[in-house]
């Protein structure tokens, strides 16, 4: 079995994701313990409930996965992911006809798989792997993949994560004031 015919699964870059749920974290952290020290009018739960839906949405959004074998490759979400959240596709490689790019309002480029009858597929760039997942690609269609690049570079993720570690240590300030100022 050659390596692009084996299956394979690409799940999103640990340092996205752990930079996005720590971003998160980083940002909601404080809030339970300043409610119940500043005495809210909302009840805890409420923002608990909030804090939970938040961390689920974002999961489910993480949860996407890329599957490619030696008939097509897909897009799956975790099970429990509604699909108004993400949605999966498959396409075999034979549909593959062109991969389109369109730029973002950021200045960057997004590419889609094409097939015949024009339908676009969001081609998954955040995933660990890419350019494995390109020469994947490239090998069951011929297409060129060369002018794909990933649409944030990891020195990106890296500068948030280094501010998302800057905003945890504002939060344990941040709570440690709260409670030295405690009766």
């Amino acid at each position: 079995m050659s390596a692009s015919t084996q299956p394979f699964t690409f799940r999103i870059s640990p340092l996205i994701r752990y930079t996005l749920f720590g971003l998160l974290v980083s940002l909601v952290l404080p809030l339970p313990v300043l409610q119940v020290k500043l005495g809210s009018a909302v009840p805890l739960w409420v923002t608990l409930a909030g804090i939970a839906a938040g961390w689920a949405a974002l999961a489910a959004a993480l949860s996407q996965r890329v599957q490619t074998d030696g008939q097509g490759v897909a897009v799956r979400y975790g099970r429990w992911v509604p699909g108004f959240v993400g949605r999966s596709w498959r396409m075999a490689w034979q549909d593959v006809r062109e991969i389109h790019s369109a730029p973002t309002s950021q200045g960057g480029r997004v590419h889609y798989l094409v097939d015949a009858r024009g339908d676009r597929y969001l081609l998954p760039m955040r995933i660990a792997g890419f350019a494995r997942f390109l020469r994947i690609l490239e090998a069951h269609t011929g297409l060129d993949t060369s002018r794909v690049k990933p649409l944030a570079q990891p020195w990106m993720y890296l500068a948030l994560l280094v501010c998302v570690v800057l905003m945890f240590c504002v939060d344990l300030f941040i709570i440690a004031a709260a409670f030295a100022g405690s009766p």
